[in-house]
């Protein structure tokens, strides 16, 4: 797996939600904030996002919006002053009230697809971290074209409920937040990370030690795989990730611990081994030592985006 993807893998917790919706008139709503990562796609119309603290966002017709870090925020039919945001309808009895009907849609009507993603945020990798509040990808012509596609199949699928789409959904909204966070490192620019994984050196680094966590990596062998000189390989990744490439490494394969914990009923002994750890001493030593607890009882915690 490349980078973003393991990013994304390693926070994913549960099923994400969502929904089409369709509104007009005057309308405004809230969604308070969440231990998860929300989203917006305007497909007919145009709305605004007030985000709690933020600027005010309008939305056109194609336009996509991510809030990563569950940004609390008001979605409404206009730049809506204080008075009228306190008055905001929850977020969810909106949602459940504007679910289309089965008539064409009035004339200057909004449509919405509009969801979540639950992420446990006790391990978010930087490249997720450093995600602006509000991701907004405006529709331009010839931007992101994976994307628009995956907001048509899903918007499809949505709209009328055919055999399979128990397993099409969810799958589609996986692929709607992998595309929605590329676009932002490949396309927006935004943040350290573009210039990580544009960087030939840091970037093979990086994909060795994905490819295969639990190796027996040194800095030389590390170096080696990135084709360049140990005092090379330390400047650039220290640079530009921020910390060694073997403190990275040890983070890494304690998140990948920590995923597993929660993801699985596998034994100590054999995650510690999937990861490069000896022993499960080792594992639970190093473990405390980054997250604060032991394994077992980060095992039985809730993650946050349950809440």
């Amino acid at each position: 797996m490349d980078v973003v993807s393991d990013a994304i893998a390693a926070v994913r917790a549960g099923r994400p939600s969502s929904d089409r919706v369709r509104v007009g008139g005057r309308w405004c709503a809230r969604l308070a904030p969440y231990g998860g990562a929300g989203f917006h796609v305007v497909i007919e119309g145009g709305c605004w996002l007030l985000p709690d603290g933020g600027e005010p966002v309008a939305l056109g017709s194609g336009d996509a919006v991510l809030l990563p870090h569950g940004t609390g925020h008001v979605i409404a039919d206009s730049p809506a002053g204080p008075a009228t945001v306190a008055r905001a309808v929850p977020f969810e009895r909106w949602q459940a009230a504007g679910r289309p009907a089965a008539e064409p849609p009035a004339a200057g009507a909004v449509e919405l697809l509009c969801g979540k993603y639950r992420l446990d945020r006790s391990r978010l990798h930087p490249l997720l971290t450093e995600l602006p509040p509000v991701v907004h990808l405006r529709n331009r012509v010839g931007a992101y074209p994976e994307l628009r596609a995956a907001i048509d199949l899903l918007g499809r699928e949505l709209t009328a409920r055919r055999p399979g789409s128990g397993v099409a959904v969810p799958s589609l909204l996986d692929l709607l937040l992998v595309y929605m966070v590329r676009s932002w490192v490949t396309e927006e620019g935004g943040g350290a990370w573009p210039a990580v994984l544009d960087d030939p050196v840091t970037a093979a680094a990086l994909r060795a030690l994905h490819a295969a966590p639990a190796a027996p990596w040194t800095l030389d062998r590390l170096a080696a795989a990135a084709g360049v000189s140990r005092p090379t390989l330390a400047r650039r990744f220290g640079a530009l990730v921020g910390r060694s490439p073997m403190a990275y490494l040890t983070w890494w394969r304690l998140t990948l611990a920590a995923t597993r914990l929660r993801a699985t009923a596998d034994p100590l002994t054999a995650i510690a081994h999937d990861v490069g750890y000896g022993t499960p001493y080792a594992l639970s030593h190093a473990f405390k030592r980054e997250f604060g607890t032991t394994p077992g009882r980060y095992r039985e915690e809730p993650a946050p985006g349950d809440a």
